[in-house]
C-alpha cells in the first residue's frame, strides 16, 4: 500500500478530493499535508500544480498529488484564471465572487470554464493533466453547496449552479473530477 500526500492546506479541496479519489485509490491511502506552502509563481495552472506537488514531495518524501484550479471567464480575458483564489486582492471567496459579478455587469457573453490541473510528483518523475468544465456565470449567486465560485457557475447543460448540485453530482463531472480521474490512470500505471 502506498500513501500519497495531498499538497493543499485548503480543507474544502481535501474533503472533495477524498470523495473523488476514494474508491479509485483502492488500498492506497491519501493523507493531508502540513508542510510549508510554496510560492505559487507559475504562469499556468499546470505550473502551479507542479510547484505544490514538488514542495510536498520534497517535504515528506511521499508521492505527492496537487492541483491548481480556478475559473476562466471569456469576457474578462480568461481572468480570474490562476489568480482565482485572490482575485479581489484577498483570499476571500465572497469578495472574489462579487468582483467577478461586478466586472460582468451589463456583459452578455458570460461564458466561463472551471479549470483544474492535477499533478503527481514522486521519485519516478512528474506528471500533470488538465480537466475543464465549461459553463456560464450566473447574474447572481445560487445555492449553498460547494465553495469558491460554485454559487455563480452554471455548468453547460445544467439548469442549476454548481453550488446547487449534490456532492455526488459535482464529483461525477467537475473540472477537479475530470483532472483527477485522468490522473488516476497514471497512478494505476505507477502503483497498481
Amino acid at each position: 500500500m502506498t500513501t500519497f500526500v495531498l499538497a493543499t492546506h485548503n480543507a474544502h479541496k481535501v474533503h472533495e478530493l477524498r470523495r473523488i479519489l476514494g474508491d479509485r485509490l483502492g488500498a492506497h491511502e491519501l493523507t493531508g499535508y502540513d508542510g510549508p506552502a510554496p510560492v505559487e509563481d507559475g504562469d499556468t495552472f499546470e505550473a502551479n500544480a507542479l510547484i505544490k506537488a514538488r514542495a510536498a514531495h520534497a517535504h515528506t518524501g511521499l508521492p505527492a498529488l496537487a492541483d491548481d484550479s480556478g475559473i476562466a471567464v471569456a469576457a474578462l480575458g480568461g481572468a480570474p484564471g490562476i489568480d482565482s483564489a485572490h482575485y479581489s486582492g484577498q483570499r476571500d471567496d465572497g469578495a472574489n465572487l462579487r468582483l467577478v459579478l461586478q466586472n460582468l455587469e451589463g456583459v452578455a457573453d458570460r461564458g466561463a470554464t472551471f479549470v483544474c490541473a492535477a499533478a503527481l510528483v514522486d521519485a519516478d518523475g512528474e506528471y500533470v493533466v488538465r480537466g475543464e468544465w465549461p459553463g456560464t456565470v450566473l447574474a447572481e449567486p445560487a445555492g449553498a453547496g460547494g465553495f469558491g465560485y460554485d454559487p455563480i457557475f452554471q455548468p453547460a447543460g445544467e439548469s442549476r449552479s454548481s453550488a446547487e448540485l449534490s456532492a455526488a453530482e459535482k464529483d461525477a463531472d467537475s473540472h477537479r473530477a475530470r483532472a483527477f480521474v485522468a490522473l488516476t490512470e497514471e497512478l494505476r500505471r505507477r502503483y497498481g
